[in-house]
């Protein structure tokens, strides 16, 4: 099974600590999943996406996954998953799902599933923001969610034939509730339900200043 040993995300490593995580030099460990913080100028294309500029997966045959930049591993999983996945100061314990958006779905699922990432299902429902499909593919601990864009959001990103982009990120928390009340109002939103039944999901503000949508939802 192809397993996620990095993201790498064009965010300042003090923008990070100061919502609660642990962050080790430009490294935030999140269960299993480091995140290297690598600054804002590792993004210079202002294009479509956000700021996860990049990951690097084990298991899979080819870099090519649509759009999406990869890198493949060149260490073994278990070197690449040493060091500290202890819960964060803030109760995160681990990575949910990734997030990515494509306007071709079905194009995206195939290359996905070329390159050997294991498609666990196709959700034929919108959500809540209007994408008509999302697919599931399972990465270990981590749920890759591959959104279709709504027909408006293709039109103004350019049409059909654009590549998936990254959009953000989902952490488990182990007391949503106490979470959101320690970072408070004005830096994130109160707890709803979300998508996944029986779960709740809460949202950090754009104003804290991360380069991309982070979502907080309970385990």
């Amino acid at each position: 099974m192809a397993t996620i040993q990095q993201l790498r995300i064009a965010d300042k490593p003090a923008t990070w600590a100061g919502l609660g995580f642990a962050v080790k030099d430009d490294v935030c460990r999140v269960g299993g999943v480091p995140i290297r913080l690598a600054g804002r100028d590792a993004r210079p294309d202002p294009g479509p996406g956000s700021g996860l500029v990049g990951w690097t997966l084990d298991g899979i045959a080819s870099e090519q996954l649509d759009g999406l930049p990869t890198t493949l591993a060149e260490v073994s999983p278990a070197a690449a998953s040493s060091g500290d996945a202890s819960p964060h100061p803030n109760g995160i314990t681990a990575l949910d799902h990734v997030v990515a958006i494509t306007p071709a779905l079905d194009r995206t699922v195939a290359a996905l599933q070329a390159v050997g990432l294991d498609l666990r299902r196709v959700r034929e429902e919108s959500t809540p923001a209007g994408a008509p499909r999302q697919a599931f593919f399972r990465l270990g601990e981590v749920i890759l969610e591959v959104v279709q864009a709504p027909d408006d959001a293709i039109e103004r990103s350019g049409g059909p034939d654009g590549p998936a982009f990254f959009w953000g990120l989902a952490f488990k928390v182990a007391d949503l509730d106490a979470t959101v009340a320690a970072l408070g109002a004005e830096r994130c939103s109160g707890p709803r339900p979300a998508v996944q039944p029986g779960r709740r999901i809460a949202t950090l503000r754009r104003s804290v200043g991360l380069a991309l949508p982070v979502a907080l939802m309970t385990e």
